[in-house]
């Protein structure tokens, strides 16, 4: 059995792997497709595979967490994990929840869904203005049918958005309402939360985490993500098996 790290690494995507998506997003064409597309965004592929690598950290760093278990390409119709293997999954997890079945981004599910994770992206001032309200509703959603079957599983959510595309009422609105959803501390707190949050505002210009947004006293600061997970995790599950 794998021992329980003493910590969680921080979620971190390298600065010039920002700095180079943040050149597709200042762009206005994507060199994989050869589309054009509108400057100041991304297409709904640069979108997808720009979460993927938040996803990919995510996973990494959960996997250490876990005693440096494996990660391994879930299945998207399988609600176990491959070849039941202790193992963090990556890509589509299924999970059948009280509300409906959802896909998420990362999970560890050894005997049902210990740790679900999901990313959102909101990726240009008009898809801000539109979606994230939308965005909002969905994460109280997959919190909803996480614990409602599971009460202890730790359910992660990280939102990424350009700081150019954040309007200054927007930011407040968002800011404020991912701070309520992001405070399910006790199993028996309302279902619709979730146990850790984080927003980051990335700089397309310069590749770097604005570090005035959130504020520094914020729960849902990408500095403390790790921490706060870890804990609950800990909290729920230390030494009950699979760990030693």
């Amino acid at each position: 059995m794998a021992s329980l790290a003493q910590s969680m690494p921080q979620i971190a995507i390298p600065q010039q792997e920002l700095l180079d998506w943040g050149k597709l997003w200042l762009g206005t064409s994507n060199p994989e497709t050869k589309k054009k597309k509108k400057a100041n965004s991304f297409d709904r592929h640069q979108s997808v595979n720009f979460a993927a690598v938040l996803d990919r950290e995510f996973a990494k760093s959960l996997s250490i967490m876990l005693g440096q278990i494996p990660v391994r390409k879930a299945k998207s119709t399988s609600i176990v994990p491959p070849g039941s293997q202790d193992c963090v999954e990556f890509g589509q997890v299924r999970i059948i929840g009280a509300v409906r079945p959802q896909n998420f981004d990362v999970a560890y599910r050894p005997d049902g869904p210990r740790v679900a994770f999901d990313s959102k992206t909101l990726n240009d001032m008009a898809s801000v203005r539109k979606n994230w309200q939308n965005m909002i509703n969905d994460l109280s959603t997959e919190a909803t049918t996480v614990h409602i079957r599971f009460p202890y599983a730790v359910v992660a959510f990280i939102v990424m958005i350009p700081k150019p595309a954040l309007a200054s009422k927007q930011e407040t609105d968002i800011i404020r309402t991912l701070e309520r959803l992001g405070t399910r501390s006790d199993v028996l707190d309302q279902a619709h939360l979730a146990e850790v949050v984080a927003l980051v505002a990335w700089d397309p210009q310069t590749g770097t985490i604005d570090p005035s947004v959130p504020p520094p006293t914020s729960n849902i600061r990408i500095e403390t993500f790790s921490d706060t997970l870890y804990q609950q995790y800990v909290s729920r599950y230390k030494g009950l098996p699979p760990h030693d």
